[in-house]
C-alpha cells in the first residue's frame, strides 16, 4: 500500500469526527483516483429529489444548482446508481452505452458545456427513500474511466462508506477528534472505547447502561463481548484489524449486526483511534478503537444490509425488495431493474418464503414494523 493512500484513508476516517475535513480530503480523493471533481451526494428515490452533501468546490456552483433543478430527472446514470451494490465502482458506460449517453439532452446542456466526459460513482448506502452516493467527475484531462480508477475506487470506498455511516450515528456530536474522551456523554449513541483485545476502558453513560443490561453487549472478563458468536467475531476482528492502523480494518465488515435478547436490532462501527488527527482521542485511555452503537431505523443507514441479513437475502433479492417500494407493481419493479417481469415474480417468490409473506403489501408491512419496533426513542 502506497504511503498516499494510507495516508488518504487517515484522513478520511478523521471526518467521521470533523465533518468539516470533507472539502479537501474530496480534493485528495479526486487527485488519487484520479478525477477532475470529487462530491458526496445525497439522491432521492421516487421523487427524483437530492443534494450535494460534501464536494471539493470542483463543479462550478452554478452547474450544482442547475443539476438539482433541472437535470436529475434526466440523469441516465441515476437508476443504475441507486440500484449498484454498496462500493461497486459505477461509470456511464456501465449504465447506458456512451454514444447514446452523449446524445442525451442531460450530457449536451449539462456535462459537455463542463469540459466532463464520465463518472465514477459508488453507493454508500441505500434506503427506500433514497441513496448516498460518492462521485468523482472525469474531464478529458483525465479520460473515460478505466480499470485503474476503478480498482483505486474499490480501496476507498469501504472506508468512505464506514467514516460517513459513523459519522451519521453520532449525528456529529463530537466538534474535534481530540475532545471524544471529553464528550462521550453528549453523543446519544452508546460509546464503547476498547484497548488492545477488546479490552473495554471507557463508556458513555449510553454505553454503561447497556452494558449493566446485558441483553446487547457484556464486558465479560474486561473485554467488550456481543452475544451472538458470530457478531462477537466480527467484533473481535474489527478491533484486531484497528490496532495495525486504519488500513487494516479494510473490507471487513462495515456495520455488525447485533440483536438483543428481546430481539431488537443495533448497528455497531468500529473507528480506528491509532492513526491520523484520531490517535488523540484514545490516548488518554490507551485505546485502539471506538465503537459506536445504535438502534436501528426504517431509514437508517444500514438498514438494507439489516434486512439482508435478517432474512438470508442475496444482493440481487434485496435489490427486488427495495425496489418494491418504489415502484407499484411487477412490470414497474421489471423496468427500474432491467429485467423480466418473471425473474421479479422468481426473485419475489423466494422472499415470501424467505420472510414468511404472502403479498408485497406484506413486505412492506412487515419492513415498516421491523423498523418501528427498533426505533429509537
Amino acid at each position: 500500500m502506497t504511503t498516499e493512500l494510507s495516508d488518504l484513508i487517515g484522513r478520511i476516517y478523521d471526518t467521521a469526527l470533523e465533518p468539516d475535513l470533507w472539502p479537501e480530503v474530496l480534493a485528495e480523493a479526486a487527485r488519487f483516483l484520479p478525477g477532475y471533481a470529487a462530491a458526496l451526494m445525497i439522491k432521492g428515490g421516487a421523487d427524483q429529489s437530492g443534494l450535494i452533501h460534501y464536494d471539493d468546490g470542483g463543479i462550478d456552483p452554478h452547474y450544482k444548482q442547475l443539476y438539482f433543478d433541472r437535470y436529475i430527472n434526466f440523469d441516465p446514470t441515476l437508476c443504475g446508481n441507486f440500484f449498484a451494490d454498496p462500493d461497486a465502482p459505477v461509470a456511464a458506460t456501465d449504465v447506458v452505452p456512451y454514444p447514446v449517453f452523449t446524445q442525451t439532452g442531460f450530457f449536451r446542456d449539462w456535462v459537455e458545456p463542463q469540459g466532463l466526459v464520465d463518472f465514477l460513482c459508488a453507493m454508500i448506502d441505500k434506503s427506500p427513500s433514497g441513496a448516498a452516493i460518492f462521485s468523482i467527475f472525469r474531464t478529458k484531462q483525465q479520460g473515460m474511466v478505466d480499470d485503474g480508477a476503478r480498482e483505486r475506487m474499490r480501496l476507498l470506498m469501504p472506508h468512505i462508506r464506514r467514516s460517513v455511516l459513523i459519522g451519521r450515528t453520532i449525528g456529529y456530536g463530537i466538534s474535534r477528534a481530540e475532545t471524544l474522551a471529553d464528550t462521550l456523554d453528549s453523543v446519544s449513541s452508546a460509546v464503547f472505547l476498547v484497548g488492545a483485545g477488546g479490552r473495554l476502558v471507557e463508556a458513555n453513560a449510553a454505553g454503561h447502561a447497556m452494558i449493566a443490561e446485558g441483553s446487547v453487549l457484556r464486558a465479560g472478563t474486561g473485554r467488550l463481548i456481543a452475544g451472538e458468536a458470530a457478531a462477537d467475531r466480527s467484533l473481535r476482528e474489527a478491533f484486531s484489524g484497528a490496532e495495525t492502523g486504519d488500513a487494516g480494518l479494510g473490507t471487513q465488515a462495515i456495520a455488525v449486526t447485533l440483536v438483543s435478547q428481546d430481539g431488537l436490532s443495533y448497528i455497531a462501527h468500529v473507528l480506528p483511534l491509532t492513526s491520523g488527527a484520531r490517535r488523540s482521542a484514545g490516548a488518554g485511555y490507551a485505546a485502539v478503537a471506538a465503537v459506536f452503537l445504535r438502534r436501528v431505523q426504517l431509514d437508517g443507514p444500514a438498514m438494507p444490509e439489516v434486512i439482508s441479513k435478517m432474512y438470508g437475502l442475496t444482493p440481487t433479492e434485496l435489490k427486488v425488495l427495495l425496489a418494491v417500494f418504489e415502484a407499484a407493481g411487477i412490470n414497474d419493479i421489471a423496468d427500474a431493474l432491467k429485467v423480466s417481469p418473471a425473474t421479479v415474480k422468481t426473485h419475489l417468490s423466494r422472499i415470501f418464503l424467505k420472510t414468511g409473506t404472502k403479498r408485497q403489501a406484506d413486505l412492506v408491512k412487515l419492513v415498516a414494523g421491523f423498523a418501528a419496533s427498533t426505533r429509537l426513542s
